[in-house]
């Protein structure tokens, strides 16, 4: 579709502008001290990144990463000893990736691709993984159905995606719909619109369980987790005390932002 397309576009011309986790980096680009705080602040804020990837667990591996970002996971699969392959939608990444590892002296496999059409056989991998990409793209489910081609019988696939029903997203719907005087506004209509590029999407647990429905996987694990962005932790102490209560109703492994999949191809 026209439409499609136009997104992609938008996608693409939103995260060429920096590289996810880059934009409030002041070390001159692509110095050794630009890719140290890179790292330093991707695990400070995303700390949960360590024990769902399991990086350590992959050695000698044939692993793919889809939207490697910056590049700061890829990374750490390749010191890890991986036979690591990464993929992203635009050439910022793939700079960005290519630098650092020429800086640590690393080789890897780094391409541009589109997720919806990966530039590899069926049943290559034995890990594919995914730290909130695929939700970004216009055919989501494509994405889906493409990690899960890609990866071996009997490998894994490890994917994050946004949780619509987080309570990030409660806080975006408040600030940007109930305060200004849209209540009607949607939690959809608001990820599409105002949560990073343009067309960004959140599924629900129901949501993601009938597409993968439809896939040949095993859901080994599936779960939202509270993160520091659900918690308010740069906030002041009262607001920290409600999202505190929010969690505690709703549930800390129910409502948290980042939707971590777990799965096995059959």
């Amino acid at each position: 579709m026209l439409f499609d397309e136009q997104l992609k576009t938008e996608v693409s011309r939103y995260w060429n502008q920096a590289s996810c986790g880059t934009e409030h980096i002041k070390e001159e680009k692509f110095s050794h001290a630009y890719f140290e705080e890179a790292e330093a602040h991707r695990f400070r804020t995303e700390p949960e990144i360590f024990s769902f990837a399991q990086f350590t667990r992959f050695f000698q591996k044939k692993v793919l990463e889809v939207g490697v970002g910056a590049g700061t996971d890829f990374l750490q699969w390749v010191r890890a000893g991986a036979d690591a392959y990464g993929v992203d939608f635009t050439q910022e990444s793939i700079d960005h990736v290519e630098r650092r590892l020429k800086l640590y002296g690393l080789q890897a496999n780094v391409v541009y691709a589109d997720a919806e059409k990966l530039p590899f056989e069926t049943n290559t991998f034995d890990l594919v993984y995914s730290w909130g990409v695929i939700h970004h793209s216009p055919d989501t489910k494509e994405c889906l159905r493409e990690l899960v081609r890609v990866a071996k019988p009997g490998g894994l696939l490890k994917v994050m995606i946004y949780n619509r029903r987080s309570l990030v997203v409660f806080y975006r719907y408040l600030k940007t719909a109930l305060f200004r005087g849209r209540p009607f506004r949607s939690f959809s209509n608001i990820l599409f619109y105002d949560v990073e590029s343009l067309g960004t999407k959140g599924y629900t647990f129901k949501e993601l369980r009938a597409m993968l429905k439809e896939l040949p996987v095993e859901i080994l694990e599936m779960k939202a987790t509270v993160t520091s962005h659900d918690r308010l932790l740069v906030k002041a102490k009262f607001s920290r005390f409600l999202a505190y209560l929010a969690a505690s109703f709703f549930g800390w492994n129910r409502c948290g932002f980042y939707m971590t999949l777990e799965l096995k191809k059959n």
